[in-house]
């Protein structure tokens, strides 16, 4: 979910400030570190994929970009105005010991659950995100998650957790948020097949692949995006194209925006 499209690749429509989107987008910090999740308010614009960082008075922008860019733009031209809140640490799990770091609530020590946490506190404690001098209220209106394939990786107990893992997950980010019904928006995550031997870079991927099916199947305000399955790969092997992340993006949009037409 940090995002490893290129701005340079972006098409003219996307290379600027978007109109009516804000985001707040919290350091990335792995586990066992302090400084997790501070952040400021600023306008959407490239820069917010993987090596972006924050000291909480300015960001640092990389030359990389998510599908956060292409979400808001999406919704943003339907007269919506938009405010992100993104916490995201490439090659994370839900299951404590996979991947670089991890989302487990009861890590003894402080990890990405935590620092998600903090990101959202951090962000809701702004009362004039776009500075214009006037209160703002922010309303929730859904999570997008994409994530799984360090828990696909790493060994079969990891994948065999993943369903209860997710859903203890999302009830307890719905929580925080205060509302039981908040749409959940999941992508389907997926192997190149791209490894030296042409063999999967994630064994356990069919299990997680049936535990995102089965949350979204279960839970009348989820839903699972699976036209990730289409998207090329890049030359890294784990991460989509430029034109993945710009695709990626309108399809969680048009996703949360059915969602949000049934969860009320």
């Amino acid at each position: 979910m940090d995002g490893y499209g290129y701005n340079n690749k972006l098409p003219d429509i996307l290379k600027g400030i978007i109109p009516n989107s804000m985001i707040f987008d919290g350091n990335r910090i792995n586990d066992n570190n302090p400084g997790g999740g501070i952040g400021i308010w600023s306008p959407m614009k490239a820069g917010h994929g993987v090596d972006f960082s924050t000291d909480g008075r300015s960001n640092i922008l990389s030359d990389r970009f998510g599908p956060e860019l292409s979400f808001a733009s999406t919704l943003a031209t339907k007269g919506a105005r938009i405010a992100i809140i993104k916490y995201s640490y490439g090659g994370t799990a839900l299951f404590a010991g996979a991947g670089y770091g991890n989302w487990e609530p009861d890590f003894d020590h402080n990890n990405h659950y935590d620092n998600a946490l903090t990101t959202i506190r951090n962000a809701y404690a702004v009362t004039d995100i776009n500075n214009d001098g006037r209160p703002d209220k922010l309303v929730p209106a859904g999570i997008i998650w994409m994530q799984g394939e360090a828990d696909a990786q790493f060994s079969q107990a990891s994948a065999d957790a993943y369903h209860d893992n997710l859903k203890r997950l999302m009830d307890l980010l719905r929580g925080a948020l205060r509302k039981d019904d908040l749409p959940v928006v999941i992508g389907k995550i997926n192997d190149s097949h791209m490894t030296s031997d042409g063999g999967p870079t994630q064994p356990y991927i069919a299990t997680v692949h049936a535990a995102q099916k089965d949350f979204t199947d279960n839970d009348p305000c989820a839903a699972l995006v699976t036209e990730t399955e289409t998207y090329m790969f890049s030359s890294d092997v784990w991460h989509y194209d430029s034109d993945g992340y710009i695709r990626m993006g309108k399809a969680f949009a048009k996703a949360v925006t059915m969602l949000e037409s049934t969860c009320k």
